[in-house]
C-alpha cells in the first residue's frame, strides 16, 4: 500500500490518532497495570496479576472490542455498525441469560458504568475497577504513565520515515490529530516523537468513541471535505474506524491481528509503515 493507491490519492483530509498509531509501542500498558496494581489493597495484587496475565494470553472474557458493565460485572459483545450488545458473559467466562435488542449507541458509554474495550489502555482499567479502585484513582495511574512516557527514556519508539511522510502530504492535504489524550500530553509526546509542528488542527481530550461522529462531522465541514474524501487512520476500531465507516469515510485500522471483517472502505494494516 502507499500514498498514491486511489484511495488515499483521491482523500483531502487525514485524520490520525496519536497513541497507538503515531507510536506503536506496547510496554507502557504493563507499566500503566502495575501503577494500578500498586493503587489496590495489597491483598487484591495476586488476583490482578494473574488476571492480567491471563487476558495478555487470551484466556479471559475481558478482550478489546468487548464492553464491560461495571455495575453487573459482565462482559458483553458489542456490534459498531447496528449498535447492539448481545452475549453477555461473566467474569469467570460463563454465558449469562441476558438478551437486549435495544440500540446501544456510543453514546452510552460513560467509562464509569459502561466501558468500550477499545484498545490496550482498557484492560488494566477494567481490572482495576473490577476489584474496586475508584475512577479517579485510575485516572491519576493514567496520567502518572503519561508522564513517564514523555520524561523517561526508552518508552516511545520513532516511526522511520513517519515525519518526513507527514511532511510531504501536508502540503497538498490537511492532516488533523484527533485524541483522546489531553493536550499538555499530546505536546509532551509528539515533542518526544519529533512530530510537533507538523498538523494543521487537534482536536485533543476528544471523547471518542462517544463524540468521535460529532468530530468528524465538524471537520467535514471545516474543511468543506466529502466524506469519501476523508480517511480516519487509528488502531482502536470503535474510536476512530467503525464512525468512520458508519460516516461514507475511508478508514486504515492498525491491527496486528487478521481482520475478518470486510468493508469497501476499509483498509487493514499491521503498521503504520505499511503507507509509508
Amino acid at each position: 500500500m502507499s500514498l498514491h493507491d486511489s484511495y488515499l490519492d483521491t482523500c483531502h483530509l487525514f485524520i490520525f490518532d496519536l497513541d497507538g498509531t503515531l507510536y506503536e509501542d506496547t510496554k507502557h500498558f504493563d507499566h500503566f497495570a502495575y501503577k494500578l496494581k500498586d493503587k489496590l489493597p495489597k491483598e487484591e495484587h495476586e488476583s490482578f496479576l494473574r488476571d492480567f496475565t491471563q487476558v495478555k494470553e487470551g484466556l479471559h472474557p475481558l478482550s478489546i472490542g468487548k464492553v464491560y458493565d461495571t455495575k453487573e460485572d459482565l462482559f458483553w459483545t458489542w456490534d459498531p455498525f447496528t449498535e447492539k450488545i448481545s452475549n453477555p458473559e461473566s467474569w469467570n467466562g460463563e454465558q449469562v441469560e441476558r438478551s437486549s435488542d435495544e440500540p446501544f449507541p456510543a453514546s452510552t458509554f460513560d467509562f464509569d458504568r459502561w466501558i468500550a474495550i477499545g484498545d490496550g489502555w482498557w484492560p488494566p482499567y477494567v481490572l482495576a475497577r473490577h476489584y474496586g479502585l475508584p475512577m479517579s484513582e485510575c485516572h491519576k495511574a493514567y496520567d502518572e504513565t503519561k508522564v513517564d512516557m514523555s520524561s523517561q527514556k526508552g518508552w516511545l519508539t520513532e516511526t522511520p520515515g513517519l515525519r518526513s511522510f507527514l511532511e510531504e502530504i501536508k502540503k497538498e492535504k490537511t492532516i488533523v490529530l484527533m485524541t483522546n489524550s489531553e493536550a499538555t500530553d499530546v505536546d509532551r509526546l509528539l515533542k518526544e516523537l519529533n512530530l510537533q509542528d507538523l498538523f494543521h488542527d487537534r482536536i485533543t481530550s476528544a471523547t471518542k468513541p462517544v463524540q468521535t461522529s460529532e468530530h468528524f462531522h465538524e471537520l467535514l465541514k471545516r474543511y468543506k471535505i466529502k466524506p469519501e474524501e476523508a480517511v480516519s487512520i487509528g488502531d482502536n476500531f470503535m474510536n476512530e474506524i467503525a464512525p468512520a465507516l458508519q460516516y461514507g469515510m475511508h478508514a486504515i485500522w492498525l491491527t496486528p491481528d487478521e481482520s475478518n471483517i470486510e468493508h469497501e472502505k476499509l483498509h487493514p494494516v499491521r503498521s503504520l509503515t505499511d503507507i509509508l
